[in-house]
């Protein structure tokens, strides 16, 4: 398949759905192995290992992407970019491990945490040597532009995870069993990603010194600057399930909640695609300062990113109460009102996860570090004030107005950085499509009272209709629909031939709606 955004964009997605599809299976069975409590446990270990590895790995990550996708003079520039990148990605790893195990030895976690966690720790000082190593050499190869390499690997690290972690968790190893499943899992891949590596490199220009001109200072620069920026992203994500362990010492809380997390965050599976193919799809035009090519881009990717949140959203609303349970288990019925809380919020940052990708490639980090900084401290200040009060509901109020402030931050960001996300956003077409879509799903799911038959029906009927209004109202052009299809190969693409005459057909009984509604 030749590749284009488009089909970078669907490597990328496929993975996901994949991951998704794997992980209807490893979630709940780990949360019904583990039990609430222990749950709560896992989840408070990895928030504390996922804001420790943005230290680690977050500039590395989002520097590898971008430079290794850029055209410079230099013949090995990409050999040399791997090579800079992967030095300071060992060297890193190396600190984050050490300060791992210090922190367990000095008992510094069994004050914070609890004693039960000092163990956790030791294993993380392992985990966050391999999982460093496993998450470079995957967005190396995007970096490259090989999604159809990359996320494959990506797949088959939650599948391997997914068999260790359940296989120790049923003997009763709990987070240690879990941890170590995910060592395991990490290290496999290590050694599949690496080979598709080498083939893409050559070992030699990546072990010899690095040239005298070789840009070290503007790497350095922005990865400095990307792990702050990435860390405030991060504790977004994080500080919610940090503080309500904290504040309420109780694991099965903070295991519940994490639950309504791990759900609502699967409203982000199609946008996070976008944002990973984003960074290595513009960073040339940003470099030959192609504003007009990153506007089209941004302004076709927000409009689809919202339409498709804004159906996912409403499809997990309305069927919260049949879903959860059902995919938690009993425990899990009181994570619905939380995560109804967390969709708002949830979705407003999906709309957003494009505009943070192309601002992100410019490298003009000093804007994007902070209007993200604007809407991390409302985050961390509400969820300080709600969660004493409130406990997971608190945090899931605060948490989603963080989210919501994100998206809206960063469109002042890209009009700084010269350009506007939201150009051809067509609102009120949007609207009409959110309101014409809503209505067969929340009424069916209202309707049918069978847990399994409402989630049977719903979903396609849902999409139907949705994806009907969506070219009726003109919130999507059946022009856009031939140009995704013709960026497709055979035979996929020979459907957009048979959509194409009546893309300019003037429909006459809806020609007055799509002139009412671009008058609005």
């Amino acid at each position: 398949m030749e590749r284009n955004t488009f089909t970078a964009f669907l490597s990328v997605a496929g993975s996901r759905l994949a991951i998704i599809f794997v992980s209807i299976f490893i979630t709940p069975l780990l949360f019904r192995l583990l039990g609430a409590g222990t749950y709560g446990e896992w989840g408070t270990v990895m928030a504390v290992f996922g804001l420790l590895m943005i230290l680690v790995s977050a500039g590395i990550n989002g520097g590898s992407r971008k430079f290794l996708s850029e055209t410079r003079e230099d013949p090995h520039w990409e050999e040399h970019v791997f090579s800079y990148f992967f030095r300071l990605a060992t060297m890193l790893a190396a600190v984050a491990a050490g300060a791992l195990v210090l922190a367990a030895r000095s008992g510094l976690v069994a004050s914070a945490l609890g004693p039960e966690y000092t163990g956790y720790f030791y294993l993380l000082a392992v985990l966050a040597v391999v999982a460093q190593f496993r998450s470079y050499v995957r967005r190396a190869l995007m970096g490259l532009k090989l999604e159809h390499l990359s996320e494959p690997i990506r797949v088959a690290h939650k599948v391997l995870f997914g068999v260790f972690a359940i296989a120790f968790a049923w003997f009763g190893y709990g987070v240690e069993g879990v941890l170590m499943g995910e060592i395991l899992a990490s290290g496999s891949v290590i050694v599949i990603a690496s080979v598709a590596v080498a083939r893409e490199l050559s070992i030699k220009h990546v072990l010899e010194p690095l040239p005298s001109d070789f840009p070290k200072w503007e790497l350095a620069s922005f990865n400095h600057n990307s792990i702050v920026y990435h860390f405030l992203m991060q504790s977004l994500i994080h500080v919610d399930v940090l503080m309500l362990e904290y504040f309420l010492a109780d694991s099965s809380t903070v295991g519940v909640y994490k639950g309504a997390l791990v759900i609502v965050q699967l409203l982000w599976i199609l946008p996070r695609s976008v944002q990973s193919v984003m960074v290595q799809a513009v960073s040339d035009y940003w470099a030959n300062d192609r504003i007009e090519k990153i506007n089209a881009i941004s302004h076709r990717v927000v409009r689809y990113t919202t339409l498709l949140s804004l159906l996912l959203s409403i499809g997990l609303a309305a069927l919260a109460y049949d879903f959860v349970p059902l995919y938690l288990g009993d425990e899990g019925q009181a994570a619905v009102e939380p995560l109804l809380l967390l969709i708002p919020g949830t979705l407003f940052y999906a709309v957003g996860r494009p505009v943070f990708a192309i601002s992100y490639a410019k490298g003009e980090m000093r804007i994007l570090i902070l209007v993200t900084g604007i809407a991390a401290g409302l985050n961390f200040v509400l969820n300080m004030v709600l969660i004493p009060m409130y406990g997971m509901y608190g945090a899931a109020v605060a948490t989603t107005t963080g989210y919501a402030a994100l998206p809206l931050a960063h469109v002042f960001g890209a009009r700084a950085l010269g350009y506007e996300p939201f150009g051809d956003f067509r609102g009120a077409r949007v609207l009409a499509t959110t309101l014409i879509g809503a209505a067969p799903i929340v009424g069916l799911s209202l309707l049918i009272q069978n847990t399994y038959l409402a989630l049977a029906v719903v979903p396609p009927v849902g999409l139907l209709v949705f994806g009907m209004a969506t070219v009726l109202t003109g919130a999507m052009h059946l022009s856009e629909v031939v140009d995704l299809l013709d960026s497709l190969p055979e035979p996929v693409s020979r459907f957009g031939q048979y959509i194409e005459p009546y893309a300019e057909e003037n429909r006459s009984g809806l020609a007055a709606l799509q002139a009412y509604l671009s008058a609005r």
